[in-house]
């Protein structure tokens, strides 16, 4: 570790290799908390490089639990958080959209931690049992076109940096980690980044990884389309700078889509979007959300198409009966 922090000291990156490496050793506990902080803070200072991430990634996905899911096309759906926004459920909703729509997704995601709610705990709140067993996944992925990989059940390595992360209470490039380690791999997926820079430094590493995405990013730091303000997407392919009313969709306030004080707030917004019971806002902005998703999944349709499916399968009531199909399978 010593000549690893005496080359941040000097303003050095580390390589893939060495940062692969770090992993390794630290799920080894070859390291104590005090050099697992001192390393994490000089990489927050500087700016963690697409190579340093790029490395930890492989490091957790070399040392967690392997999906073999190969056999199947499905998304994935999910923002990095720390936005400190606090809203609902959008990404976990519309993921069950894009499921109604017919599109295979694959969910990773874990409890809440820059907001009151996290994937985990609106899904919990509904009696899900998370659950690591590939059979049990794969009939909920055949059955409900979706299936749920509880975080903490697959990335292991993630335990052993969590009382450092902890203790030192700020943004480290761990929470950037989250959405990089889904255990399928997936060959989609559409992240969500709480900033511009954050944007650019997940776009490189999506073009180095060398999967199909998708990533958002809200004018007004939102790490999902918001509707707040105008939103940039970046694909294998194209950017985009977008607007609501590029999507048919009107302009909301950030109230509008407040998750409220506590997770039983969030989880009744997500229940009302699902039951067609929410505010107008409510609903079109998991609808946007999930459109971008759809689109991501099919190149050969328009984003605005892809609002017009996502609308259908929420409204029609596919999409509750997805997530209902879902949580029986799951409970």
């Amino acid at each position: 570790m010593k000549q690893y922090l005496l080359k941040l000291i000097d303003g050095e990156t580390l390589s893939q290799e060495e940062t692969h490496q770090i992993m390794l050793n630290i799920v080894e506990e070859k390291y104590n908390v005090q050099q697992i902080a001192a390393l994490l803070m000089a990489m927050q200072t500087r700016g963690v490089t697409v190579d340093e991430l790029l490395g930890f990634r492989q490091g957790l996905l070399e040392t967690g639990k392997y999906m073999d899911f190969s056999e199947y096309n499905t998304l994935d759906i999910v923002g990095t958080g720390g936005d400190g926004k606090n809203t609902f459920n959008i990404s976990t909703c519309a993921a069950f959209v894009i499921a109604g729509a017919g599109y295979k997704v694959t969910k990773h995601g874990n409890g809440g931690s820059s907001s009151v709610s996290g994937a985990s705990n609106v899904l919990q709140g509904h009696g899900v049992k998370f659950t690591d067993d590939i059979d049990t996944l794969k009939r909920s992925l055949d059955e409900a076109n979706i299936c749920y990989f509880h975080a903490p059940l697959f990335a292991y390595g993630m335990k052993f940096v969590g009382p450092t992360r902890k203790a030192l209470g700020v943004p480290t490039c761990f929470n950037l980690l989250g959405p990089l380690v889904n255990p399928c791999h997936p060959k989609n997926s559409l992240h969500g980044t709480a900033n511009q820079a954050q944007l650019r430094l997940y776009n490189n590493l999506h073009q180095k990884i060398g999967d199909n995405f998708g990533v958002v990013t809200s004018y007004d730091g939102y790490d999902e389309i918001s509707l707040t303000s105008g939103f940039k997407i970046c694909t294998r392919d194209f950017e985009k700078v977008l607007t609501p009313v590029d999507l048919g969709l009107k302009y909301i306030e950030q109230k509008d889509i407040y998750g409220g004080e506590t997770a039983e707030d969030a989880m009744k917004i997500f229940d009302s979007v699902l039951n067609g019971t929410s505010t107008e806002a409510q609903r079109n902005v998991v609808i946007a959300n999930a459109a971008c998703g759809i689109s991501v999944m099919n190149k050969n349709i328009s984003i605005q198409d892809s609002v017009s499916i996502a609308r259908e399968s929420l409204e029609s009531g596919k999409a509750l009966e997805t997530f209902n199909k879902f949580v029986e399978i799951n409970s």
